[in-house]
């Protein structure tokens, strides 16, 4: 079954009330059996919190393109959901795997463990005035790649050292360590 229409980004500002679990489950079943229009409805519901998850863990530049890989893969995949669980968080999951997966194809994740602290330098002490005040989400874009994943893995989403480990194929002892740089540039950033 292959979807080829689009799925259009819409501004994070268009409000839906979210289905009823209920409805949820109806479109879940009918979308694993082709119903475009109910996946469409599925999209909808969801599209907001997967493009947040992929703002903080791989920035805004790739933030649309990996919500719609997300979605293109749950729409392949929705044959193999279960119904074990709700499906936001079957689909939380598939995006947090999809967007490390795709993570590691960027040449940017070959630097995402450095051993120097030479990011650092690069990241401004202070803000420039009021009038530039940084938030915590442009702060966040100022991590590096590996940092940035861990600190959003960990501090946003709560998942433990010992979970992260194994999603990225590090030891613990490295996610602390990256957790403890991310904490440490953001107070910088921050302060």
């Amino acid at each position: 079954m292959a979807y080829t229409a689009t799925l259009q980004m819409l501004p994070l500002s268009v409000e839906r009330p979210a289905l009823s679990p209920i409805l949820e489950t109806s479109d879940v079943a009918l979308a694993a059996r082709g119903d475009a229009r109910a996946f469409a409805r599925l999209y909808e519901d969801h599209k907001d919190r997967i493009y947040a998850l992929a703002c903080r863990m791989a920035g805004y530049e790739r933030a649309a393109e990996l919500t719609q890989d997300v979605f293109v893969r749950a729409w392949q995949k929705l044959s193999l959901f279960r119904g074990d669980s709700l499906f936001s968080t079957w689909l939380h999951r598939l995006a947090i795997n999809l967007i490390l997966s795709k993570r590691a194809t960027y040449a940017t994740e070959r630097a995402r463990f450095l051993a120097d602290d030479d990011t650092i330098d690069f990241l401004p002490a202070k803000p420039a005035g009021r009038e530039s005040l940084i938030d915590m989400e442009t702060a966040m874009q100022k991590l590096p790649d590996g940092a940035r994943t861990i600190f959003v893995l960990h501090d946003i989403e709560g998942y433990r050292h010992e979970e992260i480990a194994g999603m990225l194929g590090v030891t613990s002892g490295t996610t602390k360590a990256q957790l403890h740089r991310a904490r440490m540039m953001l107070r910088r950033v921050l302060a």
